[in-house]
């Protein structure tokens, strides 16, 4: 089996790389980046390191030619228009490179009424993979629960959790095991489900209050709720100009549509996905 994965260099993808090394051998695996240094890492593992652009199609179809499982990380953009853009060259080189599956990450926040900016491309993508002649199968994660920790500090200072979501409840994964159930399902031939689309969460979701007390707990510090405006939060945050992302995040939190809870990794995985509590609580 080959594989090839996109977005290797970045957070999700670099996790995905590691896993997947402990399910196959390096020479099976493929890593098509943008730039090759960066993905200087893994190459004592035996993988094979291609350069792309994903707005360049032949570039893609040299990349994705003779791959069985083609594992789709999008770039980061907080356009929705480059996004979509994107994924149109994808599966285009997917289907001409004759890939035999495509595996792709999705999220929870692609409902049609969802006002996150990134909502569009969320959305589109199942039903754009549905209309190609690819194989495919979609995990879409949860909000990841690791910027928590290096998000605590300032909360202790604040003493307070400020998300703009009012009493809807938040859910979320930790790329660890996002990344594992990733590679779980890629070498996983019965997991690997033509139209199969997962959503990975861990067991429960949690309101602002209940975020909070448990905050409090791995923190050791006081820690309540009083939320700031979407206005407040895309100022305070816009730092590389990804305020307006990350309150239209919210936004969409506010209208209780990221407050999904799935079992869908312990289906992939035989276990329960790591619980908040036990993330918080390590190192």
């Amino acid at each position: 089996m080959r594989y090839t994965i996109t977005g290797a260099t970045g957070h999700l993808g670099s996790a995905i790389t590691e896993q997947l090394l402990t399910q196959t051998d390096g020479h099976q695996i493929r890593l098509a980046v943008h730039t090759v240094q960066k993905a200087a890492k893994f190459q004592d593992s035996g993988v094979e390191i291609v350069p792309i652009d994903f707005f360049d199609e032949s570039s893609l179809i040299k990349a994705f030619s003779d791959t069985d499982v083609l594992i789709y990380v999008p770039s980061k953009s907080d356009q929705a228009f480059a996004r979509v853009t994107e994924l149109e060259h994808v599966i285009n080189a997917a289907e001409r490179a004759r890939v035999h599956h495509l595996l792709s990450m999705g999220f929870i926040a692609d409902q049609v009424n969802n006002p996150f900016a990134l909502s569009p491309f969320y959305g589109y993508l199942p039903r754009r993979l549905a209309g190609s002649g690819l194989s495919y199968t979609i995990i879409r994660n949860a909000l990841y629960a690791d910027p928590l920790k290096p998000y605590l500090p300032e909360l202790i200072e604040r003493h307070n959790v400020i998300y703009p979501v009012g009493d809807q409840a938040l859910t979320f994964i930790t790329l660890a095991d996002s990344a594992k159930a990733f590679a779980k399902v890629a070498v996983t031939p019965k997991l690997l489900k033509n139209h199969q689309i997962y959503t990975l969460t861990q067991s429960r979701n949690y309101t602002m209050p209940q975020l909070a007390a448990l905050l409090s707990e791995a923190s050791h510090a006081q820690i309540g709720y009083s939320p700031v405006t979407l206005a407040e939060f895309e100022a305070m945050y816009n730092q590389d100009g990804e305020g307006h992302m990350l309150a239209s995040m919210y936004a969409g939190g506010a209208l209780g549509l990221l407050n999904e809870v799935s079992d869908d990794y312990q289906t992939i995985m035989g276990h329960p996905a790591t619980p908040l509590a036990e993330f918080m609580a390590e190192n």
